[in-house]
């Protein structure tokens, strides 16, 4: 343990870090490497296990009602503990949690391909919810410090987002061959390996400076907790229940009544779990939407064409995910440029380049009238919706990054990913139920132009 991770907190300041040799290219490389593998085991983890569904259910045999939550467990635990990951990341150290998130993460994957039954293997996917919310907001506090110069930090970021879009990606391709090769249980075991390997590069990670340390804010990492879980919990259930379902009516309705709490309590509290000194920059605002409504349009609208393209051309789920490759392969590659034009132009452009491709696409959708619209208009509005996601979600996270105050890099971040999640969430539930896809596009239309008007509003003052 270093001299700056063994400081007790009571001091509310850690001493200064020697200064460190540049590092050479080749390390500067692996320790990317190591930072960014951690969140591309979170997203590796959103998508892997989706195919691995049938053979689930043959295997273990669980009721009807449960088997989906197999898969959303993950998610809704996530989503719910992104911004207390971000703000204990911020408080105890981005490098202690990310290192003890990862190693989490190993032995809790190992849990999961042990499970018996159907009940282990679900709260074996909550707690991996749980070790993936630790990792993200520290993983980017780590990219963030290591990468001072915004222009270098935003190719960083670009890049950390790539190779993240590489495991969603990359999730229902390997997860169909593991399962084929040994069944659902390979799935899980994938994770331990690359896990470890990260484990033994963030060793070598500097150690952040820890800055004055804020107090706790318990009832407002609880609520916050609460409403964003209750709020995931309700979308996901409507996405499998229908929207007048009381188990997706009652969560949403939950926690829309924890936020107006966390609200009151936040007003009243000397050191509130979303700093005032964060929400009232507009750049920070405005990141925020463009990463919900560009997570609601990308992750929504890959889940509309692949369900659809199954029912419409009979499809198998195999061939349906070629067909979604026009949305899919883009985000591999394309976040390593988006990083550059950031840092040459400034995240405005960028963030409102990619919510207008999402009204585009909605555009381009609301003419797929018939049961067999014409495939290079499917093609078109797939790609803009690539572009959505290629260049609003790293614009987001780059924007943050620029932003906020140091102080509050992880918590910034947790926040990002937090509202990002519930955007994806609502996107699948949304566009993911609606049907026709003339109707997914006048939805796209409405909320990119909203989105639209906000960033540009909120980013006016841009150079």
């Amino acid at each position: 343990m270093t001299t700056a991770d063994s400081l007790p907190l009571a001091t509310g300041t850690a001493a200064p870090p020697a200064p460190e040799a540049p590092a050479s290219p080749a390390r500067s490389r692996l320790t990317f490497v190591g930072i960014a593998a951690g969140n591309l085991l979170v997203l590796l983890d959103t998508s892997i296990l989706n195919v691995a569904v049938p053979d689930v259910q043959k295997s273990l045999h669980p009721a009807a009602a449960a088997l989906p939550w197999a898969v959303d467990a993950y998610t809704v635990v996530f989503a719910g503990l992104l911004l207390a990951g971000g703000v204990i990341a911020d408080r105890w150290g981005a490098r202690r949690v990310y290192a003890s998130a990862l190693g989490l993460f190993a032995v809790l994957s190992a849990v999961c391909a042990a499970a018996p039954d159907v009940g282990a293997l679900i709260g074996g996917r909550a707690l991996l919810g749980a070790a993936g919310a630790g990792l993200v907001p520290a993983s980017l506090a780590l990219l963030i410090h290591l990468n001072p110069d915004p222009a270098r930090r935003t190719r960083a970021i670009g890049a950390w987002t790539a190779l993240s879009g590489l495991g969603a990606a990359a999730g229902p391709v390997l997860g169909g061959g593991l399962v084929e090769l040994g069944g659902w249980r390979l799935v899980f075991l994938v994770n331990p390996p690359i896990a470890l390997a990260a484990l033994l590069i963030a060793r070598r990670l500097p150690v952040p400076p820890l800055r004055a340390t804020r107090a706790l804010d318990r009832p407002g990492l609880l609520l916050s907790t609460l409403g964003l879980g209750l709020l995931t919990f309700g979308l996901v259930e409507s996405g499998i229940e229908g929207w007048g379902s009381p188990f997706a009516l009652v969560p949403i309705v939950a926690a829309l009544l924890a936020f107006a709490v966390l609200a009151f309590v936040e007003s009243r509290v000397a050191s509130p779990v979303l700093p005032p000194a964060l929400l009232a920059l507009p750049k920070v605002r405005a990141a925020m939407v463009a990463a919900a409504v560009s997570c609601f349009a990308y992750f929504g609208g890959m889940y509309m064409f692949a369900v659809w393209m199954q029912h419409t051309y009979s499809l198998t789920p195999f061939k349906a995910g070629l067909a979604c490759l026009p949305i899919a392969f883009p985000v591999c590659v394309m976040p390593f440029f988006t990083g550059r034009l950031v840092a040459r132009f400034g995240p405005r452009p960028i963030l409102l380049t990619g919510m207008s491709a999402a009204v585009v696409s909605g555009v381009l959708l609301t003419f797929c009238v018939g049961s067999n619209p014409p495939l290079a208009l499917l093609v078109a509005a797939e790609l803009t919706l690539a572009a959505t996601g290629t260049l609003s979600i790293p614009g987001a996270a780059a924007a943050m990054a620029m932003s906020a105050p140091p102080e509050y890099a992880a918590t910034s971040q947790g926040a990002l990913n937090g509202i990002r999640q519930a955007g994806s969430a609502l996107g699948v539930a949304v566009l993911g139920t609606l049907g026709a896809l003339t109707t997914s596009g006048h939805v796209l239309v409405v909320v990119g132009l909203l989105a639209v008007l906000l960033v540009a509003r909120a980013t006016r003052t841009d150079n």
